[in-house]
């Protein structure tokens, strides 16, 4: 038989973390056990009616059975434009400042192939979404982590950053509304942010995925409002969460048009594009009414409200989340994010994601997805507070 050996990228690649979780929650559950899973961010909600119709009508249409343009219909670029306009007062040119992503995870391992050499480094946000990490390592890039706290709000401070990490980063990425922290950025801190990447040369990456889930009345800021974003970046968008189609694998890039050439460009060599009648449908998602989005906000809000009146009754002290559909709850004293939530797996039956996965300074916490109805959170609280860890 022959010896399989693989190339020394795979080998740098770091394990799946979200891999993992699935597969020991499944074990519990083809044991017969009733499985409550918060530990991952799959929408459960079904995808508005209105869409689902436009990619059946369109998926009819031949003309959508032939490949379709390399970097996208224009109609969609043009469906991206629009939605930027309305939401964020941003303009944007569909041909230059648009490409079209097969998901918004696709895009955030993109970016560091088109921007790293081997060697170069890459400012990453601890904790944060771990395939920022898989692109890095793609690319032979390296990485220096900026710790997120909860004394700086769960912010960057890009001035306890080391004189020579401001001088070798090439790229950083930032992502507000926060996975895992639920947390949400002020126009003050983009405004810092360009200026440090201008000050410094540096390409940021704005991963927006969660940018339509704001509660209490705040609307999440784009950094592309921000003047001086676009000759600094892009931002990363995906309808997964927004419009509930996470297994539609659609999302765009928007922002610094050399960055969008860029992405078009290795794009050309990998796919040749979205087939077109869910370009339809993702059109039809962004220039629709969006009475949908505000509906499914209001949802996610009322889960967690309902959440944390469940916590505050078993003394489980957190900060409600300010957007996103997480929420980022310390462990007991005492002991560790893996071990807590392995234990809450094994005892209650209930899925959580642990802090340290996200990276060392998720440590001492767990992340929880408001991905069920109000009751299973509220008896998922129940069950941890059985096990008498405070």
């Amino acid at each position: 038989m022959t010896t399989v050996i693989p190339a020394e990228r795979m080998n740098a690649l770091p394990s799946q973390f979200f891999s993992r979780l699935v597969r020991k929650a499944n074990e519990e559950i083809t044991q017969g056990h009733d499985v409550i899973n918060l530990g991952q961010g799959n929408p459960d909600q079904p995808t508005p009616e209105h869409i689902v119709k436009s990619l059946q009508e369109a998926a009819a249409n031949p003309a959508y059975h032939r490949y379709p343009p390399f970097s996208g219909f224009p109609f969609l670029k043009e469906a991206v434009a629009h939605r930027y306009k309305q939401d964020y007062g941003v303009d944007l040119d569909p041909e230059t400042e648009v490409a079209v992503l097969f998901g918004g995870k696709t895009g955030l391992i993109e970016i560091a192939q088109i921007l790293l050499n081997p060697g170069d480094l890459c400012l990453v946000p601890d904790p944060g979404y771990p395939d920022y990490w898989s692109g890095i390592a793609l690319a032979g890039g390296r990485m220096a982590f900026m710790p997120l706290t909860q004394q700086n709000g769960f912010l960057p401070d890009y001035d306890a950053l080391s004189e020579r990490d401001k001088r070798d980063a090439k790229l950083m990425f930032i992502n507000y509304p926060n996975n895992p922290t639920g947390v949400t950025a002020p126009e003050a801190f983009y405004q810092d942010t360009v200026r440090f990447a201008e000050q410094h040369n540096i390409i940021v990456v704005s991963d927006f995925a969660y940018g339509a889930i704001g509660f209490d009345g705040r609307k999440p800021i784009s950094y592309l409002q921000i003047p001086g974003a676009k000759e600094t970046g892009i931002e990363i968008y995906t309808l997964s969460k927004t419009y509930n189609m996470a297994g539609w694998r659609v999302g765009f890039a928007v922002g610094n048009r050399d960055v969008i050439a860029l992405i078009n460009k290795i794009q050309d060599h990998y796919y040749c594009s979205l087939f077109g009648g869910i370009q339809v449908a993702a059109a039809t998602a962004l220039t629709g009414p969006q009475d949908c989005v505000t509906q499914l906000v209001a949802l996610y809000e009322k889960r967690r409200n309902r959440l944390f009146e469940a916590l505050n009754v078993v003394g489980w002290q957190a900060v409600p989340s300010e957007g996103s559909f997480f929420c980022w709850l310390p462990v007991p004293a005492g002991m560790g994010s893996e071990e807590f939530a392995e234990h809450v797996l094994r005892e209650a039956k209930v899925v959580l994601a642990p802090g340290i996965g996200f990276g060392d300074h998720g440590e001492g916490y767990v992340r929880l997805g408001l991905l069920t109805d109000e009751q299973r959170l509220a008896e998922a609280v129940k069950r941890i507070a059985r096990l008498g860890l405070w």
